[in-house]
């Protein structure tokens, strides 16, 4: 399978702290209206990458301000990928409990794993644990 034909890409660093993910997901979303993707597609990965920034900050790097998160982005007409890198030790995704369990149900976490997979095509998580590629395919009616 042949590497999509990119139209927009961003490479962009944040510090590890409460908002700091804003300007770049805007970015992201800006680009998404501007190559007329569907409301529901926009939303969706506005969910998700809020979702994959607040989990790098705070359960990745802790809210360190000596670590830093970066944000790889790459668009093409029908497909958007995004990695999501900290510089935390990682965790293993598989070990993270069911949000939806009975037991699990009020467990205030867990919740963003659930969410990016609900919202996105594909999400992969590195050997690490540390990294995050979120895919979304652009749907089927543009105008949705």
């Amino acid at each position: 399978m042949s590497e999509p034909r990119w139209i927009w890409q961003c490479d962009r660093v944040i510090p590890s702290k409460n908002g700091a993910g804003r300007k770049v997901r805007r970015e992201v979303l800006r680009e998404l209206q501007r190559h007329h993707w569907s409301k529901h597609d926009v939303f969706s990965i506005h969910l998700a990458l809020e979702e994959a920034l607040v989990n790098a900050i705070e359960h990745g790097n802790e809210f360190d301000p000596e670590k830093q998160v970066r944000v790889c982005c790459q668009l093409a007409d029908d497909l958007l990928r995004i990695e999501v890198t900290d510089e935390g030790p990682g965790f293993d995704p598989a070990k993270v409990p069911d949000p939806t369990d009975e037991q699990h149900l009020e467990n205030p976490g867990g919740r963003g794993v659930l969410l990016m997979r609900r919202f996105m095509d594909r999400v992969e998580y590195s050997a690490k644990g540390n990294a995050v590629v979120l895919e979304k395919r652009r749907s089927a009616d543009p105008a949705e």
